[in-house]
């Protein structure tokens, strides 16, 4: 019922929802467009489709390029992974001109191939923080998607009203709380005082628009606080998205598996690997 805007960073109401006419702002997302060119794309999926896609959940396959891990029982080991693949170092070197990707350092791939015939979808969810880190990177190719955030917390979220700037109404009309008694009415520009609104977290669902050949980045709250998911409805076409994660402070310099993680980004950056 709300609609991300990279132009301000809000989260704005669908205009034929509950909704309408208001907004509330939605960080830790970072999102470029034509992040690579047409012929970039082409080559890219076409590497890709000289290995095996193995078949995943919901309709998905998969290729992997990371480390073998136990999430549940907290270990990992380096197994047959090889490094991420010749074709994402030229990918990996073109983050460094994202503000948001300063120091970023891949030590995971994963390729997830989508086709509506599959009924291929995702279900609202976290990525570990345990392994993984901060950002978590997806470059969206082939057809454009939506991305779905929603939320289980039991906090609320305090929404702003926006204007309609044609007829210097508020939007929508009797929705909106009144703070004092209207002033100067009929003088223009000038309408009513209101007050913000407060609602569920749980009530509200934000789509990020992904367009073909763009990049996003999830963060902060958008990384720890919203879950995110793909819808079978959005996908209309053959959609694959390259996610690459970084390793968490525990895996890092002075963390407690700080070692064991200078290993794994040695194998990851030099871009040798086959799916695993």
């Amino acid at each position: 019922n709300f609609t991300y805007c990279p132009a301000t960073g809000l989260a704005k109401g669908n205009e034929h929802s509950e909704f309408a006419g208001w907004a509330f702002p939605f960080p830790g997302v970072f999102l470029t467009e034509e992040f690579i060119s047409e012929d970039e794309e082409s080559e890219i999926v076409e590497r890709m489709d000289r290995d095996d896609w193995k078949p995943s959940q919901s309709g998905r396959k998969k290729q992997d390029y990371g480390p073998k891990v136990n999430f549940k029982k907290q270990r990992l080991k380096a197994g047959s992974f090889s490094g991420l693949p010749s074709f994402s170092k030229k990918i990996v070197a073109q983050m460094k001109a994202c503000s948001v990707l300063g120091g970023f350092l891949p030590v995971e791939q994963c390729n997830l191939d989508y086709m509506p015939e599959r009924g291929s979808a995702i279900d609202a969810h976290f990525d570990d923080w345990w392994l993984w880190g901060e950002r978590l990177v997806s470059l969206n190719l082939l057809s454009k998607t939506v991305l779905s955030m929603s939320c289980d917390s039991e906090d609320s979220i305090q929404l702003f009203p926006t204007f309609s700037k044609g007829n210097r109404e508020l939007s929508p009309p009797g929705s909106l709380t009144e703070t004092s008694a209207c002033k100067n009415s009929d003088k223009e520009g000038i309408d009513c005082i209101l007050s913000p609104r407060l609602v569920p977290s749980k009530e509200v669902t934000v789509a990020i628009h992904l367009p073909q050949r763009s990049l996003v980045v999830l963060y902060g709250d958008a990384r720890y606080k919203w879950k995110h998911a793909i819808h079978r409805k959005h996908i209309e076409h053959r959609r694959i998205c390259v996610t690459f994660r970084e390793l968490s402070a525990e895996f890092s310099a002075g963390g407690r598996h700080e070692q064991l993680g200078k290993e794994l980004l040695e194998i990851a950056l030099s871009f040798q690997g086959r799916p695993v």
